[in-house]
């Protein structure tokens, strides 16, 4: 992942804590561009809201394929266990979702 991001940071000049910052919160939470801009703007960083758009555009595809390399596999199967628990002297609902065990990839 690091030589892709290097790739696609080169020729950028903001540091890349400031890139990935806005980013996070342009993906995490339903901010427009202008609001990261603004917030930005306010912890003493000035971008303007079409930057941080280029920045999501080039660093989102690498992110995601980085991720999706170290996502661990689901198996189709799983099912639900509940049960009841006692907890500080209450009777508690405990409910999980149990997947069946898939042997890790050995590819990388």
């Amino acid at each position: 992942m690091n030589d892709a991001l290097c790739k696609v940071l080169k020729r950028l000049h903001y540091p890349l804590e400031v890139m990935l910052t806005c980013v996070r919160w342009y993906v995490a939470y339903p901010l427009s561009l202008r609001h990261i801009e603004e917030l930005m703007h306010e912890r003493g960083v000035f971008v303007d809201h079409t930057t941080v758009h280029r920045w999501t555009l080039k660093i989102l595809p690498v992110l995601a394929a980085a991720f999706r390399r170290r996502k661990r596999p689901v198996g189709k199967s799983w099912r639900m266990d509940e049960t009841y628990v006692l907890v500080g002297g209450q009777w508690k609902y405990l409910y999980r979702a149990v997947d069946a065990m898939v042997p890790p990839s050995t590819s990388c």
